[in-house]
């Protein structure tokens, strides 16, 4: 059964930057591609970026050029580096696993950006 825990959250200033990780529990991690989601107050969970297997990575447009996402898969992780934050980026992050059969979903980690 795959879990996934998701750290590093916590509140930072606009311009700052945070790295968040993900551990997922479970075999074959390397052949599974991974995401992350984001819920801001008030407003719709949105795609922020993925990376497959093989390590091609995608963005989203507001994300695009400030964060990066990369996987360690001796360590079962993966990392979302958030540089150059802004109040925008507040939001609830969550770490998503594509298992093949569906979708399993971290609890998610508050990212507050103070302005």
């Amino acid at each position: 059964q795959v879990r996934l825990v998701e750290s590093g959250g916590g509140l930072v200033q606009a311009g700052g930057s945070l790295r968040l990780s993900c551990l997922v529990s479970g075999s074959l991690f390397s052949t599974k591609p991974m995401h992350w989601y984001r819920r801001a107050p008030g407003k719709l969970r949105e795609w922020v970026a993925s990376i497959t297997s093989g390590g091609d990575t995608n963005y989203a447009d507001p994300v695009k050029g400030r964060f990066t996402i990369s996987r360690d898969n001796a360590k079962n992780t993966v990392y979302l580096q958030m540089y150059i934050l802004k109040a925008e980026d507040t939001a609830v992050y969550y770490c998503v696993c594509d298992t093949g059969v569906g979708r399993v979903w971290g609890q998610g980690t508050q990212v507050t950006v103070s302005s």
